[in-house]
């Protein structure tokens, strides 16, 4: 029998959970449910294991703006992310909503009938499922949770120890009194450096070329002091989100108006935490502040790590493996027991399902981005994609209040499909992601990103401000996206149970 919502949304990490949410706390009285994946709430949370696995953006931007994150570290670990997210999920009624081990292998629109069908399979049994839904919400990121980015390295076969890639952190490694290279220079690799030079005989950061460092208390200063005089939680919250919102965008746009002075201000930061004994080259980029995303280290960790000894820096090109370790373009040999790739992510949409309009299969790199939360040509959808420059959540919480204002509007005026139509000269070369940011995974996932626009509504630029005036308070009716009042064909189904919106 096939199953019948309203609302079919995939994913449940945090972008699914949280729309979810919305749907119940804006009383859109539509029926819903979500397909997950995996066997437990939290997406990417849940995903990743490896040692000392953050967050890299601040919890009061990182956290839903309708739920406040009760602690007071700038960075939270990722088992209490994840248990915020179940936690946020339980008291919301989200989790009796969601169909585990379900991987949605393809989504198909029918003009005729007006309906999404959801092909699912229960990865258990082996048996395929057929859900359908009037509107259908993909929140499964951008990233492929099967493969991680694992470039083949030279000689690499030779090698006698364990290459290990974060994405798939092996349960059973023991890296006590190893030594330990990490390869790469992203968030990743500069979380894992401090957390496992604790344990290991020796730890090094090998990386082709640096990335910016900031360090940040790891206590939030405005987080403590509202605690310590006893604020409310809910005002503590707005106060501290709204401050690090503002501080977040003040230091992307100094970065992208007068990139040598914001270069000056990190290079000399990072001088300051490292010491004389450390060569400033290993933490001097050849591109511009935010042309990459910018890492984060609380407290310092990273430079506590390589000021004792026991982590250290290099700078370089991996020339070959050998059996011992990894010898590198300058001759210098690295020696290692464990290898860890932290190399990157592969970049996929709607979790690599195939997406179909009457019959004809759309790649998402070919359909243009509305508002940053539509597919141009793709009716009664949306996909949810969080900021690259910015806290996820924060784009993540204003496509679901937009959708949600989306169901109203429709319900009010008596409509039953939306599509936003984009005309020649709207569709720019370039992906929606690749505007902002220069790095590796982005440059990748060219092949499977939607497009950038040239104009309007069809341009992502990745501001906060803009954002909110632009899903929350712009008109609906914009010329662009088109609204019809056709029915849709009711399904024989066999209906959920306990999947109301309220």
């Amino acid at each position: 029998m096939t199953r019948h919502v309203d609302v079919l949304i995939i994913g449940a990490g945090l972008s699914g959970i949280g729309m979810a949410c919305h749907l119940s706390r804006e009383q859109a009285d539509r029926s819903y449910l979500i397909l997950e994946r995996r066997t437990a709430v939290g997406g990417t949370w849940d995903l990743f294991r490896y040692p000392g696995i953050r967050s890299d953006s601040d919890m009061y931007t990182f956290g839903y703006g309708f739920r406040p994150w009760h602690g007071t570290k700038v960075l939270a670990d990722g088992p209490h992310i994840r248990e915020y997210i179940q936690q946020t999920a339980a008291e919301y009624g989200v989790t009796e909503h969601i169909r585990f081990g379900r991987k949605v292998t393809a989504v198909r629109w029918s003009g005729e009938r007006g309906l999404w069908t959801a092909e699912a399979l229960d990865e258990q049994t082996g048996e395929t499922e057929t859900y359908t839904a009037n509107f259908l919400v993909g929140c499964t990121g951008y990233y492929d949770y099967d493969q991680g980015y694992r470039p083949r390295f030279a000689g690499e076969e030779n090698f006698r120890g364990t290459i290990a890639h974060p994405q798939h952190w092996p349960e059973d490694l023991d890296y006590r009194g190893k030594r330990v290279v990490v390869i790469g220079s992203g968030a990743t690799a500069i979380t894992l450096v401090p957390a496992m030079c604790r344990d290991a005989a020796h730890v090094t950061m090998l990386q082709r070329s640096p990335t910016y460092i900031a360090a940040l208390p790891a206590e939030d200063p405005v987080a403590v002091g509202l605690k310590r005089v006893k604020a409310p939680v809910a005002l503590a919250y707005r106060v501290g989100r709204a401050r690090n919102i503002a501080l977040q965008r003040a230091s992307y746009q100094l970065s992208r108006s007068n990139p040598a002075l914001s270069r000056r201000l990190l290079l000399a930061a990072v001088r300051a935490q490292v010491g004389s004994d450390v060569d400033m080259r290993h933490f001097s980029p050849s591109y511009d502040p935010w042309d990459q995303r910018l890492c984060i280290v609380p407290g310092g960790d990273l430079f506590r790590a390589l000021r004792s000894g026991r982590a250290s820096i290099v700078t370089d090109h991996i020339e070959t493996f050998t059996e011992t370790g990894i010898r590198l373009r300058s001759g210098e040999e690295l020696a290692a027991d464990i290898v860890i790739s932290a190399t990157g992510l592969t970049l996929q949409m709607l979790g690599g399902a195939e997406l179909e309009v009457d019959g004809q299969v759309l790649a998402t790199r070919d359909l243009v981005a509305y508002k940053g939360a539509l597919l141009g040509t793709v009716p009664n959808a949306m996909i949810v994609l969080g900021y690259t420059n910015a806290s996820w959540t924060l784009k993540a919480d204003l496509a679901a209040e937009y959708f949600c204002r989306l169901l109203g509007h429709m319900r009010e005026h008596g409509y039953t499909r939306f599509v936003a139509v984009p005309e020649p000269g709207d569709i720019a070369p370039e992906s929606m992601m690749g505007g902002t940011l220069s790095s590796g995974y982005v440059q990748r996932g060219d092949a499977v990103a939607p497009r950038q626009g040239t104009r309007g509504p069809w341009q992502v630029i990745n501001n906060y401000f803009r954002d909110r005036a632009l899903l929350r308070k712009a008109p609906l009716e914009d010329g662009v996206l088109r609204f019809t009042r056709e029915p849709a064909t009711e399904p024989v189904v066999d209906r959920p149970a306990a999947v109301s919106g309220g």
